[in-house]
């Protein structure tokens, strides 16, 4: 498996852990990742402001990958739902491609043939290695874990452009991608919650809000951390922790993890190689397991 690899805004800027842990994951499992300094932004910021602009700007990332030959591989997935659904409306309504063709030839000289396809790692994990793929390449059993999915709201939406993959109102893939580590994937009332990164520019206290009930939820539930796909959840659930949960308990901790670090754990990687150390949100208890998971490989 070869991808074009498309990092977007948020990832080489603030979660440089995720970006790690998914190139060694992606290395270990034989997929190779294919970068460009072409790529630009997604253009999800301007869709509630401009759609054609947003299109004008997706189109542009598909005509970088277009010429690498490649498929898109994504982390971040706000920006596999504005490439993706990109991709589905200039592949279906050739009408539109050439009128988004003619400004992109007038901007950049090029067009879009409307042939590439945008993959989430999640994704990629799931349907393309596999489960059973993924089950052969676990060294250590993290039996014991206890974590929490957070789907997020762009994992599976818009979903008519998903291809069935997964249901939106009742999702199970990452729950599943969780289990295939040994871990228990822990069944909440949240859990579709969003984070609230979509509002955090409109009104910051409305969007801080937001994350407060799952938080609390899930710490009451004993786990050891919350495991996401997402950069921007991300940073409501970590970077903005303190802040979300201030006026309810200063010290509120809950490590909050990207699911290839948690992959990475299983296959054998030290926290150390999946860049646990540039993770925000620290805790004894988490801590405590690691060191014991370090020590008990052979």
């Amino acid at each position: 498996m070869r991808y074009a690899l498309y990092l977007g805004c948020t990832v080489p800027i603030r979660n440089m852990n995720y970006e790690l842990s998914a190139r060694k994951v992606a290395e270990r499992l034989g997929i190779e990742l294919v970068d460009s300094d072409q790529f630009g932004c997604c253009g999800y910021p301007m869709k509630g402001v401009n759609h054609r602009t947003a299109l004008l700007m997706a189109a542009r990332n598909l005509v970088v990958a277009q010429e690498m030959g490649l498929d898109i591989f994504t982390l971040c997935t706000a920006c596999t739902g504005t490439l993706t659904e990109a991709s589905v409306v200039l592949n279906e309504d050739e009408a539109l491609r050439q009128e988004v063709n003619e400004e992109l030839e007038k901007a950049t000289g090029k067009r879009y043939n409307g042939q590439v396809k945008v993959h989430h790692i999640a994704r990629v994990l799931y349907e393309d290695v596999g489960l059973a793929g993924l089950r052969d390449q676990i060294k250590v059993s993290l039996n014991g874990f206890r974590f929490g999915a957070h789907y997020g709201c762009h994992y599976l939406k818009p979903s008519e452009v998903f291809e069935g993959f997964d249901d939106p109102e009742a999702p199970h893939t990452l729950d599943e991608l969780i289990e295939v580590t040994g871990a228990e994937a822990v069944q909440y009332n949240t859990k579709l919650l969003c984070c609230g990164g979509g509002v955090l520019a409109v009104d910051e206290e409305v969007a801080l809000a937001m994350p407060q009930a799952k938080l609390q939820e899930l710490a009451q539930a004993g786990i050891d951390a919350l495991v996401l796909a997402c950069p921007f959840c991300d940073i409501m659930y970590e970077y903005n922790q303190r802040r979300v949960m201030r006026n309810v308990d200063p010290r509120f901790q809950l490590p909050v993890l990207f699911y290839s670090q948690v992959l990475g754990l299983a296959m054998g990687m030290s926290a150390e190689e999946l860049g646990f150390s540039l993770n925000r949100v620290k805790s004894k208890g988490l801590a405590t397991k690691l060191a014991a998971l370090e020590a008990a490989k052979p």
